[in-house]
């Protein structure tokens, strides 16, 4: 499990890491860890270290002295480091004397912006850039011609977006940036973004890794970890390791039918969408349930796609089952809130998607008090109607929230996928990409939770292992194309998630 530690939780950790080590010691391990992986960046774009030039942008306190250290060792190993001080008289005074000592160059930001939109060239000179669009001369003369940015600008402690002057540099920089810690301008808490930001290549996070790194990766870029002797406590938030999905993903065992292994019953689709039924119950039949049960008006598509699912037209006539998932393309009308009703009077595990989501908001008591396993799948759309208010920029504070009122387990959908349960750190799966952003992926992803509800998990851990093989489905489905990245529609996807679960099998074998 990767854990992901609030600015308030790695501070405490720093406190008691001070009271072990000698005082600079863990700023030190930092910054030999940035230096590093600035140096490997450095040798794979531009095939070496010594004689390649880097700038480091430097804001006051901690962060700061990270990057100056850090250039100071790079300047032991022959890069060419000029730091652009932002605050010159908070910058790090240990940092800053290190880099001098080794022969870093040192300059001052102006404090006026528009000192840096001049649009001031001297007489001959031309500006050689990587895009078309030119950086004004005062922004190239700060920075010089860098193979590589290092962004220092805040760390953890900082909120809001980059100041004018910081705006104005890193809007003018042509080469990779990598972050110290976190990207400036990036909630560290929330990964909000609420105006100018650094877009990094690389982050290198220090001792942790923190919100941001899981909620806001398009900034982040890879993100590195540097240990530096923290002691980490139980987290607040959490994503499971593929190979921990794996290693739990439910396999048939050698005493094992098909009533062992789960029977999974879909209550979804109708005449308007005869597909939702068939996206939902394929994820359940794809993500390996001994046996899947349909009720339901959509029996005849269900069948002629998957021969194998038992279908029945009403709930009770259904069978036993050992989970439901109820709601996709079900319909909003009295007969599908009475289904509804029905399937949540019942003992068994429960995962409420799409049409039954809105049922719920307009009627919560069906689900309020339940004591059997439940999970909730919005979309931010859906999350508003349940709640009355949209998620907000602190979208694990609002997920947890829901679920402790309601006292279920509710996946929030979303790049950055959030599983909140009562009493337990919440989840996060970030997807590495939208390609799950289709219209009919949803039902697959209940689908798929249904299944490993049925065979018994935790519903925390069948949100987050469902969520996993879900988005790795849609990468393989993205990638799988004619034109690697093209587009994908929900079909490509569920036909890819036997791949996916396979993959996260062989890495727990």
């Amino acid at each position: 499990m990767r854990a992901y530690y609030t600015a308030d939780e790695v501070r405490a950790m720093e406190a008691e890491l001070f009271t072990r080590v000698p005082a600079g010691m863990p700023m030190r391990r930092a910054a030999f860890g940035l230096a590093d992986v600035v140096a490997r960046e450095l040798r794979e774009r531009t095939g070496g270290v010594a004689g390649r030039a880097i700038a480091l942008l430097v804001g006051s306190g901690d962060n700061g002295g990270d990057a100056l250290w850090a250039g100071s060792f790079l300047r032991r190993r022959g890069v060419a480091v000029r730091a652009v001080l932002l605050s010159p008289e908070r910058a790090h005074a240990e940092g800053l004397a290190a880099l001098r000592r080794t022969g870093g160059r040192v300059v001052s930001a102006p404090s006026d912006p528009e000192e840096l939109r001049a649009d001031r060239m001297p007489p001959g000179q031309v500006l050689q850039v990587r895009t078309s669009s030119q950086v004004p001369w005062p922004v190239r003369d700060l920075l010089g011609e860098p193979d590589l940015v290092v962004d220092g600008i805040v760390g953890i402690s900082g909120r809001g977006a980059l100041r004018p002057v910081a705006a104005e540099i890193v809007a003018g920089v042509r080469c990779p940036i990598i972050a110290a810690d976190l990207p400036s301008g990036v909630d560290p808490d929330t990964g909000e973004v609420t105006g100018p930001a650094v877009t990094a290549d690389v982050t290198v996070t220090f001792g942790a890794y923190k919100p941001v790194h899981a909620l806001a990766t398009p900034h982040c870029g890879r993100i590195e970890l540097v240990p530096i002797g923290l002691r980490e406590g139980l987290p607040g938030l959490a994503a499971l390791e593929p190979r921990t999905v794996g290693e739990e993903w439910p396999v048939p065992g050698p005493f094992d039918d098909k009533y062992t292994q789960g029977v999974t019953g879909v209550c979804a689709g109708s005449a308007t969408y005869p597909g939702a039924a068939i996206l939902c119950t394929g994820g359940a039949v794809a993500a390996t349930s001994g046996m899947v049960r349909y009720a339901g008006t959509g029996a005849a598509q269900v069948l002629a796609h998957f021969p194998e699912v038992i279908a029945a037209e009403s709930i009770s006539a259904t069978g036993r089952v050992q989970s439901w998932v109820v709601g996709p393309g079900a319909g909003t009308d009295a007969a599908a809130r009475d289904r509804l009703a029905e399937i949540l009077a019942t003992d068994l595990p429960v995962v409420v998607d799409a049409d039954a989501l809105t049922l719920l908001a307009a009627e919560p008591s069906l689900v309020q008090g339940r004591t059997a396993p439940t999970v909730l799948t919005p979309h931010a759309g859906e999350f508003a109607r349940l709640t009355g208010s949209e998620p907000g920029p602190d979208r694990v504070t609002a997920v947890r929230k829901l679920a402790e009122s309601w006292q279920v387990t509710v996946l929030l959908k979303g790049r950055s996928t959030l599983i909140a349960t009562p009493g337990r750190p919440v989840f996060v799966n970030e997807a590495g990409g939208s390609w799950a952003a289709t219209a009919g992926s949803g039902d697959v992803l209940s689908g798929i939770i249904a299944a490993l509800l049925a065979h018994g998990s935790h519903p925390a851990f069948a949100a987050a292992s469902a969520a996993r093989a879900h988005s790795l489905a849609a990468n393989l489905a993205a990638h799988a194309t004619t034109t690697a990245g093209a587009p994908i529609s929900a079909s490509p996807l569920l036909s890819h998630l036997r791949e996916a679960i396979g993959t996260l099998r062989e890495l727990a074998i």
